[in-house]
């Protein structure tokens, strides 16, 4: 199918609404973490969630950052916790087989039971050498693990990495090594090119990925700009665009293969909208962690729109 190209017409605006909040039972006012004395000056958040993911049932599962915690709402909005562990988890994604991966800031690679509730530790270290800070992670069809290494990186340390790792074998690779704040990632339709959310250099990048499995010709591929933090959950269309949540400006932009803007969801609640998961019956309707009020919103994308969520590995 041809893309038009020049002139593009303006992006589709959404509007989206509350899913869920996390009930007031699960939320802790007033109680300090070492996260928020580290990354909100101290003030206490009662909650700060991410990592939305579906399993087969149609669970969404998320996490809460500063107190180690993740939740499952089901398919009616009822949410319960599933574990609490000394940890920091940031993404969460699922395998073919059921296993639950968390990426935790503290410890590395987890792994979840969320029959029993048990974390564990998955891989937490480079060969002895730590990770900087692990924030998000994406699994290709051949169960090869690919997640961000972000730490405190920025544009006054562009030190951080993205990592693949094979499960099964135990090979871990490091994708590059200069990224300024490295988020979301997702691959391409094809598994050629990895897309990745660069925060604190407000874009996305293009990252080919050669036959070797070597990243080459790295490139900028879409640039924002304001607000207060710039791109961070990234997913995919079934027809190759990406899906990007402008967290700090309360937006998630839908795009086709080209990088140009079809549609924007607007957040009804907070400028928090860190992540993403595309769910519902047909594949079109997106749910977004809207971090700043500890809410998940549902954004219904119109048929005409032509687009529903590329398939994941948890459903393979």
């Amino acid at each position: 199918m041809t893309i038009p190209t020049y002139p593009f017409p303006d992006p589709v605006v959404i509007d989206a609404t509350v899913f869920i909040e996390l009930p007031a039972a699960l939320r802790r006012p007033g109680v300090s973490s070492y996260w928020a004395e580290k990354n909100r000056r101290g003030q206490p958040v009662d909650s700060f969630i991410e990592g939305p993911s579906f399993d087969r049932e149609g669970n969404l599962y998320f996490v809460d950052i500063p107190f180690g915690r993740v939740f499952r709402a089901d398919p009616a909005g009822e949410v319960t916790q599933v574990a609490e562990y000394e940890g920091q988890p940031n993404g969460l994604k699922i395998h073919a087989d059921g296993r639950i991966f968390l990426a935790d800031y503290q410890n590395g690679i987890m792994l979840l039971d969320p029959a029993t509730g048990d974390v564990t530790t998955a891989l937490g270290d480079a060969d002895t050498e730590g990770f900087k800070g692990c924030n998000d992670l994406h699994f290709g069809r051949d169960g090869a693990l690919y997640f961000t290494d972000q730490g405190q990186t920025g544009l006054q340390d562009p030190s951080g990495r993205v990592w693949r790792w094979r499960p099964e074998s135990g090979e871990l690779s490091c994708l590059i090594d200069k990224v300024p704040s490295p988020n979301g990632l997702v691959l391409d339709l094809a598994e050629h090119v990895l897309f990745l959310a660069v925060t604190r250099a407000n874009a996305v990048w293009r990252l080919p990925m050669a036959a070797s499995g070597r990243v080459n010709k790295a490139g900028l591929f879409i640039q924002f700009s304001g607000g207060r933090a710039g791109p961070d959950g990234l997913a995919l269309t079934d027809q190759g665009g990406v899906v990007v949540c402008q967290t700090g400006m309360g937006l998630v932009w839908i795009h086709n293969a080209l990088g140009q803007p079809i549609a924007v969801v607007r957040s009804p609640r907070g400028l928090g909208t860190t992540n993403c998961a595309f769910g519902g019956p047909e594949g079109r309707t997106l749910f977004i962690t809207e971090s700043d009020s500890g809410s998940i919103l549902k954004a219904e994308l119109p048929a005409t729109l032509g687009v529903s969520g590329a398939p994941m590995f948890a459903h393979a």
